[in-house]
C-alpha cells in the first residue's frame, strides 16, 4: 500500500503567490505599528478659540486662555476675526486701546469716559497696571503662544475687509483662513469659546 505524500488544491501549503507566514507575520507588524501610530495622537485634547475683540482688555483672554491649554497639553487653535485680527498684527497690537464708554466695571462714570481722550487716559491706567504688576504684554503672550505650538488663524474675508497686509501679521500667524476651516475646528475640538 502506497501513500501519496502529494498536495493536492486547497491544502494549506504555500503557493508561489501566497506570502509566506514570516512576510504575513511582518506585514501584521507592519499594520499594527501604523495604527498606533494613526490613534497616538487620540488622546490630545483639543480647544478652539473665536477672538472677535481687538481692545486691550480682550486681547488678554484668547491669548491666556490659549498659552495656558498649550502649557497643559492641548492642540489649540485661536481664529481670529474682524477686530481680533488686530491682536495678530505687529504695528497695530502694540496700540491696543481700553474702551472706557459702557465698562461698567472702569473707575470712571459714563459721562466722563465720553469725554474726548478718556480712552487714551484708561489705556495708559491699565498700561501701568500691566507694568506694575509684571504682566506679560500682548506680543509677549502672542509670541509665548507661538512658541508652544498655539495656531492662530486670521481671517481671510476680514483681512480684506479691512485691507491688511498679510505680510503685517505676526511671523507663523496663518493667513487666509475661512469660516468653513474654523467650524471644523470648532467640530473637532473638545472646548470650544467664543471670545
Amino acid at each position: 500500500m502506497s501513500t501519496d505524500t502529494s498536495e493536492t488544491p486547497g491544502d494549506d501549503a504555500p503557493t508561489e503567490d501566497a506570502p509566506s507566514r514570516a512576510e504575513l507575520a511582518a506585514r501584521v507588524d507592519e499594520l499594527e505599528d501604523a495604527l498606533a501610530e494613526a490613534t497616538a495622537d487620540d488622546d490630545t485634547k483639543k480647544m478652539s478659540i473665536i477672538a472677535t475683540k481687538g481692545t486691550l482688555d480682550m486681547a488678554y483672554p484668547p491669548l491666556i486662555l490659549a498659552s495656558t491649554a498649550a502649557a497643559f497639553g492641548y492642540e489649540v487653535t485661536v481664529f481670529t476675526t474682524f477686530w481680533g485680527l488686530d491682536m495678530l498684527h505687529e504695528e497695530r497690537s502694540k496700540n491696543l486701546q481700553l474702551s472706557s464708554v459702557g465698562n461698567p466695571n472702569m473707575p470712571v462714570p459714563n459721562a466722563v469716559a465720553a469725554l474726548p481722550g478718556m480712552d487714551r487716559v484708561t489705556t495708559k491706567m491699565m498700561e501701568k497696571r500691566i507694568t506694575d504688576n509684571d504682566t506679560a504684554t500682548i506680543e509677549e503672550l502672542l509670541e509665548t503662544s507661538l512658541e508652544m505650538g498655539v495656531e492662530f488663524q486670521a481671517c481671510q474675508m476680514t483681512i480684506e475687509l479691512m485691507d491688511y497686509d498679510e505680510d503685517d501679521f505676526y511671523d507663523g500667524v496663518t493667513t487666509g483662513v475661512g469660516a468653513a476651516t474654523a467650524i471644523q475646528d470648532m467640530a473637532e475640538a473638545d472646548i470650544q469659546l467664543l471670545v
